[in-house]
């Protein structure tokens, strides 16, 4: 089960919490693809401040954005203005309405990731950049290995799927260091999935680190 169930999606309420928090029960569909776009809008703009997680609360006629990003300065600018140019920009795309009747309030906050090392969207989204950038795939994968186990992880797999260094038939590779117990539900197991986009083809990168308590 642990190697066909989202790490994550298995251990919400033990270890996680749901990173949309609202409640609609007339316009349910509406909102859920407003979550979706407004993810995808931030992952592009954000995406060199590393980005990592999301959380969305709703209430009556706000919204709350709590952005996770390694770099924070980017995303904050001098005295706040980053954040109020990233709050018009949203406003434009999004179509919110700022005044007058069914206004939508804009509320982001950004939290710092203490160690980007140990967060598997941005090991996984450093690993799918250096295939990209054509380096060979088994160095990428032992020295992202030795980074994460370095900086206090207490295990670390990393799966690479597709045509890995452009060969003509798709291969699957894996490493695997320390533990990563993906059935026990009381570890705090991060898990990520991304694509790397190269030009000979489509490589996934799945990435699963089991942090400590």
């Amino acid at each position: 089960m642990g190697q066909k169930v989202n790490p994550r999606v298995i251990r919400l309420g033990p270890v996680y919490n749901w990173s949309s928090r609202w409640f609609d029960d007339k316009r349910y569909s509406e909102t859920l693809l407003e979550d979706h776009k407004l993810r995808k809008i931030l992952n592009e703009r954000l995406r060199n401040a590393g980005i990592s997680e999301i959380v969305i609360e709703r209430s009556i006629n706000s919204i709350k954005i709590t952005a996770n990003v390694s770099r924070p300065g980017m995303v904050i600018g001098r005295a706040g203005s980053g954040l109020e140019e990233l709050k018009e920009f949203l406003y434009q795309k999004l179509a919110f309405k700022k005044n007058g009747k069914n206004a939508q309030k804009l509320d982001i906050r950004v939290e710092p990731i203490k160690d980007p090392n140990l967060d598997a969207t941005l090991v996984a989204r450093n690993v799918s950049d250096q295939l990209i950038k054509r380096l060979p795939a088994k160095r990428v994968l032992n020295q992202t290995v030795e980074k994460v186990m370095g900086s206090g992880a207490k295990g670390v797999r990393i799966v690479l799927s597709g045509r890995i260094g452009g060969a003509e038939i798709g291969r699957r590779e894996k490493l695997q260091k320390g533990k990563v117990p993906l059935s026990t539900i009381r570890e705090h197991i991060s898990y990520a999935s991304v694509p790397a986009l190269t030009k000979k083809g489509y490589i996934g990168v799945k990435v699963w680190i089991n942090r400590e308590e």
